[in-house]
Formats: C-alpha cells, sequence, structure tokens
C-alpha cells in the first residue's frame, strides 16, 4: 500500500475536548471497517484548525470515499514518496 498525508480543515479542532476526539476516532474506525483491508489509519496530528492524517491506502479513491463516509473533509490528500529523517545526514 502507499502512504499518503491527508489535510483535513476543522474549525478549531485543537480546542476539541478530548471526548470529542474520542469519537472521531471511533466514527474514522467504524468507516475502515466497512471499507475493509485497502485502507489504514496510521495516527493524526491535530492542529489549531487543521489535521494531518497519515493513511496506508491503495489509491486516493478510497481515501476519498472514507472521507465521504465519514463525513471528515479530506481538503489535500499528498502522497509520500520518501522519508528522510536526521540519520539521513549520515547515510553513506
Amino acid at each position: 500500500m502507499r502512504k499518503f498525508i491527508i489535510e483535513r480543515e476543522l474549525p478549531a479542532i485543537g480546542s476539541a475536548l478530548r471526548q470529542a476526539l474520542k469519537e472521531a476516532a471511533q466514527k474514522s474506525n467504524a468507516t475502515l471497517r466497512e471499507l475493509g483491508p485497502d485502507i489504514q489509519w496510521v495516527e493524526s496530528y491535530v492542529a489549531a484548525d487543521k489535521t494531518f492524517c497519515v493513511y496506508l491506502a491503495k489509491d486516493e479513491a478510497i481515501i476519498k470515499e472514507h472521507a465521504r463516509r465519514s463525513g471528515f473533509p479530506a481538503n489535500r490528500i499528498t502522497e509520500i514518496r520518501r522519508m528522510i529523517d536526521p540519520t539521513t545526514a549520515s547515510e553513506g
């Protein structure tokens, strides 16, 4: 599967209560179960008015379908081509 970053515009999400985030995660997980093994949520980062979600998926279409069914927008979907970190500087 391919790796994607999904940017979701969600006003005031950064100030959401823990219970609201829990309920959102439960809704997303239920939708993922419906869609089957071709999509997987890895993790999300919550900012003031956006979330940045890392997903593994067969293609963008299934991510868009997850957004449609769950009600969470997928304002921008970007495929991750490579990953670097501080250790990349020392690779030979």
